[in-house]
């Protein structure tokens, strides 16, 4: 889409990194220009500047002023995509989405018509009464038909409606599947920045916004198509009274017109209320709900995107999310028609209509002398009211349209949000894989995390042959986590160089640089899932073989006390920080709290364990190259601690003994750094020493100070 000719790095107080989709398959309206992308981003920011404050900007979801400023970026927002993305939206059910349009603006005169229907059977009455031939057949018959014509319309609001939720359905699994999406694509660097996490935070209202009209107080641009229908009903109800008046007034109409805006709020005491069955959930569309919701924070949690990243976890999540979310939308369409029966239809019919206009006979005599009839009083009365009405829906209607538009340049500009990490396609190039493992050269390497003044990382600068192991050693704080970040892609540096087998890394994709790599994250993710996905996600393309999973227990040696769990690899694990989301009317074992109760408590050291198995699901894979680990037997005892180094060193080799992987491992066991081919003293955020265990010990310096408090 949008394309430029370098990587837009954001700087805290510039514009967003929006530099095009890097996806495809992501939201693209017309293949817009470069300038016409950026029209969009600067009116919606734009658009938040808040006025008389200097770097001021309204918080996510905030509300617009209309003023002449405002207009004209929501105009220009409007023509750079409103179009394109109601074409797409068009596209996605071309016939039923016309008939939705059509169907909404026809709605609109059903009431002037109502009105015009119900004037001709009052008028029909006074006749009758007037001639003094009252006959009961012939107001029977003109109830009748008012029955069938109400019938007639309460079918085409049915059909609308039910057309009008699939249509909505198909826009909201669209607008949501593309911010998943995106989402899932987007590394650190780039989520990390203010204005983009702004930008998707007011994305993520468009797409609540899709939940229906006036849902959140939002407006989504289907429901835009209410305002013709409004404009619509206004214009019938004026037409209506031109016709009827020319000009005068009557205070008597007025005050019945009173009276008849509040004689229908009587009818609730009789009884008139359309029944409501209650919802209930069976225990598979609570487990597929939860399922979804789930899946849903996982695209949307920042402490487990490393993990989400470094496996490549964002296809099998959006796809996974897309199959419940399917389901959870076949099973709310299954309740409403469940709702809209014959029987249904008929209790729609508004029979408080019906009794208005009855309601009005007894007042014949009152204006059997007057040159107007009593129907054409009736209809002036309800079209005064319903001109006030419609006038005021109007107004509120045209006020969260005109918000819903920066609403939508944000989901605009969201998907024009490029990962700071990619490489711009002319530089691109592939892994470039080495038989032996994976060769690393650091050169001045530098890193400040943002708002920071002081830097995490100085001047790092070490080789690594394909091959080789290396143990980082350090004191807290002295940037050892921050090295393993960049060493995995996770985040950029800001100065320096890094080769990988010789090739700037900066040229790889860091997707394509993560298939050849496989870790245990110091914070490593505890997923609100099962022990089976919990391990199975390190590669999520054997998640459904049972050996492929067994075997990564066996490694990383998690199988004996999952053997022992309740239910084996189907356990569901319990973490903290996690609130099942509850649903009513659900009894027995899927009543509020059903989750909670059978997940399953791990001890520190029992996680790692998982975790650690969550690596060596790929760690042996003939694709990867470097195996890198951060503090990974830090709740567990030196026999265990030595067994997993033990699994590391035997999967880093051929069965000939050759080493074909490069292992890295960050630890604070000085007993273990010596088991390295070569070992990094890490201090202040620099590497003070770089050798072998015993060079080091010969120098006498910082690491052989540590060593001997150690040992």
């Amino acid at each position: 889409m949008c394309q430029q000719s370098k990587p837009q790095r954001l700087k805290r107080s510039s514009s967003p990194p929006f530099s095009g989709p890097a996806n495809p398959n992501a939201f693209q309206p017309h293949q817009p220009s470069l300038d016409s992308c950026h029209r969009v981003q600067k009116a919606w920011l734009a658009s938040r500047v808040m006025p008389r404050r200097k770097a001021g900007y309204l918080t996510p979801g905030g509300q617009r002023s209309i003023n002449e400023k405002n207009l004209r970026l929501a105009f220009t927002i409007s023509r750079e995509c409103a179009f394109d993305l109601m074409k797409l939206l068009w596209s996605l059910h071309p016939i039923r989405t016309s008939v939705m349009m059509i169907l909404n603006v026809v709605r609109g005169l059903f009431p002037a018509f109502r009105g015009y229907s119900q004037a001709m059977i009052v008028d029909e009455l006074q006749s009758l009464v007037s001639s003094e031939r009252f006959a009961w057949s012939r107001i029977i018959k003109l109830l009748c038909a008012e029955i069938l014509r109400r019938t007639f319309e309460t079918a085409i609001d049915s059909f609308a409606t039910t057309n009008e939720n699939i249509v909505m359905d198909s826009a909201r699994f669209f607008v949501e599947y593309q911010q998943m999406a995106q989402r899932l694509r987007l590394d650190i660097p780039t989520i990390s920045e203010p204005i983009v996490r702004d930008c998707l935070q007011e994305s993520d209202l468009f797409v609540r916004s899709f939940n229906g009209m006036g849902g959140f107080g939002l407006l989504s641009p289907f429901d835009f198509v209410q305002i013709f229908a409004l404009l619509s009903e206004l214009a019938s109800h004026v037409l209506v009274l031109l016709s009827l008046t020319g000009g005068t007034a009557n205070i008597g109409v007025l005050v019945l017109s009173v009276f008849s805006a509040v004689f229908p709020l009587l009818l609730s005491r009789f009884g008139f209320v359309i029944p409501h069955p209650d919802s209930s959930y069976t225990t598979r569309e609570v487990r597929v709900a939860e399922r979804q919701e789930k899946l849903r924070n996982l695209a949307y949690s920042d402490c487990h995107r490393p993990e989400i990243l470094l496996f490549g976890l964002g296809p099998w999540i959006l796809q996974s999310w897309a199959n419940s979310r399917k389901a959870v939308m076949r099973n709310e369409r299954s309740l409403y028609s469940a709702q809209s029966g014959v029987s249904q239809m008929l209790n729609q019919i508004n029979v408080s209509d019906l009794l208005f206009a009855i309601q009005n006979i007894p007042l014949l005599l009152m204006f059997q002398s007057s040159s107007a009839s009593l129907g054409s009083l009736a209809l002036y009365r309800s079209s005064i009211q319903a001109v006030v009405f419609t006038m005021g829906s109007l107004l509120t209607t045209f006020r969260m349209a005109f918000q819903g538009i920066f609403l939508m340049g944000a989901f605009c500009a969201a998907m024009n949000i490029r990962p700071h990490l990619n490489p711009e396609d002319e530089e691109m190039t592939k892994y470039p894989a080495l038989p032996n493992g994976m060769k690393i050269e650091a050169r001045h390497i530098s890193y400040t995390y943002p708002g920071n003044k002081e830097a995490s990382l100085q001047d790092i600068s070490f080789t690594l042959e394909a091959g080789e192991s290396l143990a980082i050693v350090g004191y807290n704080g002295s940037g050892k986590t921050t090295l393993a970040k960049i060493l995995l892609r996770i985040i950029d540096f800001d100065q320096g160089d890094l080769l990988v087998n010789d090739v700037d890394i900066r040229r790889m994709t860091p997707s394509e640089y993560h298939h050849h790599v496989t870790t245990v994250f110091q914070g490593f993710s505890k997923f609100n899932s099962t022990v089976r996905e919990n391990i199975g996600l390190g590669f999520v393309q054997k998640l459904g073989s049972q050996a492929a999973i067994e075997h990564a227990m066996r490694l990383g040696g998690a199988d004996a006390f999952v053997h022992a769990l309740p239910n084996g690899l189907k356990t569901k694990l319990d973490i903290s920080g996690f609130d099942a989301m509850p649903y009513p009317s659900v009894s027995g074992p899927t009543a509020h709290g059903f989750s909670s109760r059978l997940h399953h408590g791990l001890s520190g050291g029992e996680w790692q364990r998982i975790a650690i198995s969550r690596a060596f699901m790929r760690a042996d894979r003939p694709e990867v190259d470097l195996l890198l680990f951060d503090e990974p037997t830090s709740s567990l005892d030196g026999h265990a601690q030595n067994k997993v180094f033990d699994t590391i060193d035997k999967v880093s080799r051929a069965p000939s003994g050759e080493r074909t992987k490069t292992v890295i491992f960050i630890t604070h066991r000085l007993s273990t750094a010596r088991r390295a081919d070569k070992i990094a003293m890490m201090e202040k955020g620099t590497i003070a020493e770089f050798g072998t265990h015993e060079e080091l010990l010969k120098k006498g310096g910082s690491y052989a100070a540590l060593y001997k408090a150690s040992v």
